[in-house]
């Protein structure tokens, strides 16, 4: 997969951050995702792109770094699709702008002692419900 980076700032490049302009493929090798997650994000409403004259997905910059935060609320902080309908909801009724989400979530976060690690280890907890113990089981006859 190419490689592809977004300017740090779009200030003065006189590029529109609303812009639609990449295709789905680029977007998935900038978000290091298959185009699969692209189409479901799009049917659950949680990141929809423009559609160009011949109904192609079409994502801006803004798309782009959409992309990003929903990246990191699911691998980070471990937020399932619906959290993550309800989580742009919620921001969105407190009119917090998009460009500010990261830094809003990471100290909600933070001031409720989710950290990677924390998600981490309720994961492995997760994992073990419901188990019973494994008895060693030859395979061989002897």
């Amino acid at each position: 997969m190419a490689t592809y980076s977004i300017p740090q700032t779009l200030e003065g490049s006189g590029l529109n951050p609303e812009k639609p302009m990449f295709p789905i493929s680029v977007v998935a090798d900038i978000l290091k995702v298959h185009q699969r997650t692209l189409r479901i994000y799009d049917d659950e409403t949680i990141l929809v792109p423009n559609r160009s004259p011949k109904n192609r997905r079409l994502y801006s910059f803004n798309d782009i770094e959409r992309g990003k935060f929903i990246q990191y609320l699911t691998r980070e902080l471990g937020i399932n699709l619906a959290g993550i309908k309800i989580i742009f909801h919620l921001l969105g009724q407190q009119k917090i702008e998009p460009s500010k989400y990261l830094n809003h979530i990471s100290e909600v976060a933070k001031a409720l002692n989710i950290s990677a690690e924390a998600q981490q280890e309720n994961r492995i907890k997760l994992s073990r419900r419901g188990r019973k113990a494994t008895k060693n089981i030859s395979l061989t006859e002897e």
